[in-house]
């Protein structure tokens, strides 16, 4: 009667199976805090600079050359330029890596 009653229990509804789903989702919350709003801003913040920093860089060394060798052509508006286009270059690596990062963990979450 133990393995009639036991066999029904299991079966049944899935109880078990839904306690396990409750608490992998748990422990999952506890080992990755969801993220907040200052952290969304935070990054946003940070892929923002990792693109203004080259820009300016650029921008001020080619002021530099400018003021230095004047020439035909413009220093400071090709060197903006490479500054922008090598930031946005390192934003994009950044978040295409944090992206797969997210992905990978998903993955091993799900398995």
């Amino acid at each position: 009667m133990d393995e009639e009653t036991k066999g029904k229990s299991d079966s049944g509804d899935g109880f078990g199976e839904r306690v396990g789903a409750k608490a992998d989702r748990l422990l999952k919350v506890k080992r990755h805090p969801p993220q907040g709003v200052w952290f969304g801003l935070g990054m946003m913040g940070l892929i923002g600079w990792s693109v203004v920093i080259p820009t300016v860089t650029g921008a001020l060394l080619g002021l530099w050359l400018d003021a230095r060798h004047p020439g035909s052509h413009s220093w400071t508006l090709a060197l903006l330029m490479a500054g922008l286009v090598l930031g946005c270059g390192n934003a994009w690596r950044w978040v295409a890596k944090e992206e797969k990062a997210m992905r990978r963990e998903q993955e091993g979450d799900d398995a």
